[in-house]
């Protein structure tokens, strides 16, 4: 199992720590030219501070890194972004791009998406590993079951016993492996995105302000954040998605209701999609499922 130091902002740290409790964050780079592939998901993404700060202070788990605009970053996780408001992300995110703040432009940033993120009281600070370098600006990975990070990860186990959700430490029980925790609202929308390719399930339409990521079972009633009990739409059809004006069946076709027409005398474009087989992510273990579909079918379509 491996870590990675990612190097931080310590308003960002501060603020973040100062909440009670968040399920998630978005580790945010201010450019999304460079991708993350450091980690698999499940493996600690740890917090440092800019020197001359050299402490790591917290971290998460990592699940999944995407390219995003600011706004749906934003829209995403809002406080879990380490700002109060977009325009002081904008503010932020603009001070390590060097230049000038502009309230329209919609950017991207590279998010680093973690779940279950810890925040350390500064008595429980871990000094960087020794072989730590002065000019490392975003970061660097270390092998858990080797040292320096083996010494790492005892420190790490020694103050976060609880939290801590890999095996024990590697020199009584082997190699650490990665837990991948519960996903979080931001990131289930995040991930149902990126596993949609970034177009709906029915219209295949791409524009990505226009579209957003489904419950099929609600989470207020017990449904899950997990990928298969998502589906991403455009917003129109979600929204009649989750009024019961449309459903999809277990064989993933798209079943329309007389209601729209007999309540709005209307409804002719989605009529035109009824009976078509929805577009579905390549990996089966991220496709609709089934029970949570014909749940859906028989709870909340109007038929």
């Amino acid at each position: 199992m491996k870590a990675y130091i990612g190097v931080t902002d310590k308003n960002w740290f501060e603020l973040l720590s100062s909440y009670k409790s968040l399920e998630e964050v978005n580790f945010w780079r201010p450019s999304a030219s460079n991708t993350f592939r450091v980690l698999d998901p499940g493996e600690l993404f740890l917090f440092k501070l800019h020197s001359p700060h050299d402490f790591i202070v917290g971290g998460g788990f990592f699940v999944h890194y995407s390219p995003l605009p600011i706004t749906l970053a934003w829209e995403a996780f809002e406080k879990a972004n380490g700002a109060n408001s977009l325009p002081e992300m904008r503010e932020r995110v603009g001070k390590y791009r060097r230049e000038p703040v502009d309230p329209f432009d919609d950017y991207e940033i590279g998010c680093i998406l973690l779940e279950k993120p810890f925040f350390l009281s500064r008595d429980k600070w871990i000094p960087v590993p020794a072989d730590w370098k002065s000019n490392i600006v975003s970061g660097r990975s270390y092998d858990l079951s080797l040292e320096p990070g083996l010494s790492l990860y005892r420190n790490l186990h020694a103050v976060l016993s609880e939290s801590l959700t890999v095996a024990e430490e590697p020199a009584r029980y082997g190699e650490p492996i990665p837990v991948l925790p519960r996903l979080g609202q931001g990131t289930f929308r995040v991930l149902v995105t990126d596993v949609y390719q970034r177009q709906c399930a029915i219209t295949r339409e791409r524009t990505l302000p226009a579209l957003e990521a489904a419950h099929i079972k609600p989470y207020a009633i017990g449904g899950s954040h997990e990928i298969k009990n998502g589906i991403l739409f455009r917003k129109d059809y979600h929204a009649l998605f989750d009024k019961g004006y449309l459903t999809i069946t277990s064989q993933l076709n798209l079943e329309v209701s007389r209601r729209i027409k007999e309540e709005f005398k209307n409804g002719k474009e989605y009529y035109a999609h009824h009976g078509v087989k929805i577009f579905i992510p390549s990996e089966s273990i991220y496709r609709p499922s089934i029970e949570n579909l014909q749940w859906h079918n028989e709870n909340v379509f109007k038929g």
